[in-house]
């Protein structure tokens, strides 16, 4: 049976403990929902379930160059289906550490996107009232800037998205903080 996002959700919960990391999840499926509006709209939902579980495995006792791949197993082992295109986005999200590499538009929006959903909470954490309303592309550019800041960010991931999408880095920013603004109340931010 093909995974509803209910039960990816209850999958979640059920599977990662550290709940800030599905708070990444919920921003990386808003993100990747604006990103298949824009480029692959008759395919929303799975670009959308690559972004709500892509980091379904991240747990201390998975390698990290497993990551990205054991998810889709794991879904597979609890009896879920997820389409191949899904399972091979989510694995090639973690490109550098298990050596699947981005091929689709989907991939490359993963890959490039994931590091900067952190940069966008980062930023909005910064902020007097610590919220997403209040940031905007300009500031998270000047954050993108200033290599000291949320020093883990991968900067020359994100830049990607010229190259493999198209899209200026202001472009990208838009999109994605747009995305994660609508979700705010959501994620506490």
């Amino acid at each position: 049976m093909m995974i509803t996002r209910e039960q990816a959700l209850q999958f979640l919960d059920q599977n990662i403990e550290n709940k800030n990391i599905i708070k990444h999840l919920l921003c990386t499926e808003a993100m990747m929902r604006a990103l298949a509006i824009k480029f692959e709209p008759d395919k929303e939902e799975e670009w959308a379930m690559a972004g709500l579980l892509h980091d379904g495995d991240y747990r201390p006792d998975i390698p990290a160059k497993e990551q990205g791949i054991k998810v889709a197993q794991i879904l597979k082992d609890r009896g879920y289906e997820i389409p191949e295109s899904v399972a091979y986005c989510m694995a090639a999200h973690n490109w550098h550490h298990n050596g699947v590499e981005p091929k689709s538009k989907m991939d490359w929006c993963l890959f490039c996107g994931d590091s900067l959903t952190g940069l966008i909470v980062a930023t909005a954490l910064v902020r007097p009232d610590k919220k997403l309303s209040s940031v905007g592309v300009k500031s998270v550019l000047k954050k993108f800037k200033d290599k000291f800041f949320a020093q883990g960010t991968r900067r020359e991931d994100i830049k990607l998205c010229q190259e493999k999408l198209g899209l200026s880095l202001e472009e990208f920013i838009d999109i994605v903080l747009s995305a994660m603004q609508k979700i705010a109340c959501r994620i506490n931010l």
